[in-house]
């Protein structure tokens, strides 16, 4: 019986997307060799651990040493053909050890999505060696693109055809993941989302099909354009994808001045206008952060979202991921990890929210795994490696108009919590009567919180309570919309890339044909994974603008700005009187 069961499961995989064959991998056009010599260390060089990374220059797999030198740990690596590549892997050799203590082994998916043929990075997927089921989904939707960055290769333009998936592929895609039997969380991305006409309707689809939470990836200039034109235009439009079922939008900001973010800093005030007036409440200001460009500006950008938190929920900090061959010497000079955001923080907001204040995103597994102890019923992991990312909750207390910033770590036993909760689950694993031990817990959790150090109007234990008794979104929600969540996440590219974390990756794409790819195969790969995917499922730009019109691509949908223009608004004053501007 069992060994049917296999093969009725086995049947349902789709083929890997390569193949292994005595050291080579075969991957579309492309063999792609195996192994390398261990890199050796220095006397002054601790070796941390040994995983597998990637040659820049031929995707070679290869033996890499995370060794720590100087209170710093870099991963070294050596390709036969190409030499030797050496990057800065965590800036901080401390701060590495202190996530590492709360590193959990993920559960996995439930059901594999393709075959096994060929090691990680070249079986995705997902494949049976996956630990994470997915915690984040980016779903494509068009490489369509009202911007034309220098540094993008992604929109229709450059790549030369026209990528858009239509409904009943889109909802396809929502019925693989379903696949998985965990909460849908789908980030709708692109290109820029919002140039679909029929975005409504994909969104109400999503969510009638069972997506809990939506998260729309935008630049913002849609809703800034509308609003320039006609701002009842621009708050209809944004309500209705609010009442479509869009919960977060998820919006580049790179910093608070014209130099530190070019992109969209003079449409940000006019995007955040209309979301106001729309009533859409929950925007992630998301900085790429790059050594010398703007890495000065995260303080500000911390009170940009302060002053803002009538609609800002959160800001997530994304250190750059360098791409292209690039000598060491600029990979220095442009390189941050996720330390030295968490140290530039803590300098630049006066020492108020300091390193100790974050901690990685595998701690939540704690609450999750408590959880699910008491109610025997599986819950949502994240268990991300150490390595990818790190967060804090902080409290926003005003004095003088001015925002200050009370990190939870302030008046929460954290590291006591953690650690407490963590024997709770243990004891309920090994038989222990979950009603004692749930009566237990919450008495027991005043004893982590100082109210004398907290702010006066947060009842924490009542937060606390609401989590861990109702342990649903609406608890959660009501944590979110009382705190300013800082997250940091670190994606790879080929000089730091390892595998472990790629295995252990909870933010997927969701594709045409059925897989689901972590980001760092997708992204980092790209002519492996994401370019062959998007050019399988093209539309040549001849037959685009034949079925859709000339207007629909090229310079007719391309944003021009006039900066003069809306500097001279009181919305674009207002937005930026606390921040001096360069």
């Amino acid at each position: 019986m069992a060994q049917t069961v296999n093969t009725e499961r086995h049947s349902r995989l789709l083929p890997a997307p390569s193949s292994f064959e005595e050291g080579v991998v075969k991957f579309g056009d492309k063999e792609i060799k195996i192994g390398g010599p261990l890199p050796t260390l220095a006397k002054d060089e601790k070796l941390v651990r040994v995983t597998h990374s990637l040659c820049p220059a031929c995707y070679r797999l290869l033996p890499a040493t995370i060794f720590e030198k100087e209170g710093k740990l870099f991963i070294r690596k050596i390709c036969p053909e190409h030499g030797e590549f050496e990057d800065l892997y965590y800036a901080d050799s401390s701060l590495y050890y202190k996530f590492d203590y709360w590193e959990y082994e993920g559960k996995g998916p439930k059901v594999p999505y393709v075959d096994l043929k060929s090691p990680c990075p070249y079986n995705c997927g997902l494949c049976p060696m996956h630990h994470q089921h997915s915690a984040l989904v980016n779903l494509v939707i068009t490489n369509r693109c009202d911007l034309s960055c220098w540094y993008c290769f992604f929109y229709a333009e450059k790549a030369g055809y026209v990528y858009e998936p239509t409904l009943e592929q889109i909802k396809f895609m929502v019925d693989q993941l379903k696949k998985q039997d965990i909460t849908l969380v789908i980030q709708v991305t692109g290109g820029e989302p919002t140039l679909r006409e029929d975005i409504i309707e994909i969104v109400k689809m999503l969510r009638e099909n069972g997506v809990k939470h939506i998260q729309l990836n935008s630049w913002g200039g849609t809703f800034a354009k509308l609003y320039l034109e006609d701002p009842d235009k621009a708050i209809k439009y944004a309500r209705a994808l609010r009442e479509a079922g869009v919960n977060t939008v998820y919006m580049s900001f790179d910093g608070t001045t014209r130099k530190t973010n070019p992109k969209n800093h003079w449409e940000i005030p006019y995007t955040l206008e209309v979301f106001r007036r729309a009533g859409m409440t929950s925007v992630v200001l998301v900085p790429t952060v790059i050594k010398t460009v703007n890495d000065n500006d995260l303080g500000n950008i911390v009170k940009f979202a302060a002053y803002n938190m009538d609609v800002v929920r959160s800001v997530n900090f994304q250190p750059v991921s360098l791409t292209g061959m690039m000598k060491r010497n600029m990979r220095a000079k442009f390189r941050i990890t996720i330390p030295e955001v968490i140290k530039n923080i803590e300098e630049q907001t006066d020492g108020e929210i300091t390193k100790d204040s974050w901690y990685p995103i595998g701690t939540s597994v704690v609450f999750s795994r408590l959880v699910e102890a008491l109610t025997g019923k599986e819950q949502f992991e994240m268990a991300n490696h150490p390595s990818c990312g790190a967060g804090t909750y902080v409290y926003v207390e005003w004095r003088n108009h001015e925002p200050h910033f009370i990190p939870i770590s302030k008046f929460i036993d954290l590291e006591g919590l953690l650690e407490y909760l963590k024997e709770k689950e243990e004891e309920l694993r090994e038989g222990a009567n979950k009603v004692w031990v749930a009566s237990k817990v919450l008495y027991s959790i005043r004893k982590f919180i100082d109210k004398e150090q907290g702010p006066k109007d947060f009842d924490v234990y009542k937060m606390l309570y609401n989590i861990i008794i109702h342990h649903n979104y609406e608890a959660l929600g009501e944590w979110h919309y009382r705190t300013l969540f800082l997250g940091t996440m670190h994606f790879m590219d080929l000089y730091n890339y390892d595998v472990q974390r790629v295995m252990r990756c909870d933010i997927h794409y969701v594709v045409p044909d059925g897989r689901v790819i972590p980001f760092c195969t997708y992204n980092v790969l790209n002519d492996l994974y994401r370019d062959k995917v998007l050019r399988e499922y093209q539309i040549p730009l001849d037959k685009w603008t034949k079925e859709h019109g000339e207007n629909s691509l090229g310079d007719a949908i391309k944003y021009k700005r006039m900066a003069s223009t809306l500097e001279n608004s009181e919305i674009y004053k207002n937005t930026y009187k606390s921040f001096q501007q360069i």
